[in-house]
């Protein structure tokens, strides 16, 4: 006789779930590393605009210039100050999905462990009415015998 679990529909949901969950989180992570690149490029943008504003403001450059590349850096710090938002959005759903995934480990581990035990049983049942068919074989052939 095979073992065969009642509620094993319900472990296979229970795993599928854990598995989309850390999809999902795997997909939230990389949103979140996306944004960080992003937000790198924009400081190394911000410090390269310095860097040319600094040797423009030391040669010769007409005030007009001056003002448009300050212009560029401060639309640069507001896209900055933007992105760390987006990136705190980020970092919120990862966490989300992390607390998620956490939550679908624990139901999958609820059902496999109780899986575990319906075998258990199972195996303790099978043992015993094995072991029960063995005892009446060996009372029969004592009787055959005597």
């Amino acid at each position: 006789m095979r073992f065969r679990y009642t509620f094993q529909k319900i472990v296979d949901l229970k795993t599928n779930e854990k598995t989309q969950a850390e999809w999902i989180l795997s997909q939230a992570i990389g949103k979140m590393r996306e944004e960080e690149s992003s937000l790198h490029e924009l400081h190394s943008a911000k410090d390269e605009l310095y860097e040319q504003l600094h040797t423009a403001s030391s040669c010769k450059a007409t005030i007009s210039q001056l003002l448009i590349m300050q212009q560029y850096v401060d639309h640069i710090d507001h896209q900055i100050v933007l992105k760390n938002k987006d990136l705190e959005q980020a970092q919120q759903v990862v966490t989300i999905k992390q607390n998620d995934l956490a939550g679908k480990m624990v139901q999958e581990k609820v059902w496999c462990k109780a899986k575990e035990k319906a075998l258990q049983g199972f195996t303790s049942r099978m043992l015993k009415k094995e072991q029960e068919q063995l005892d009446e074989m060996a009372t029969n052939r004592f009787r055959r015998l005597s």
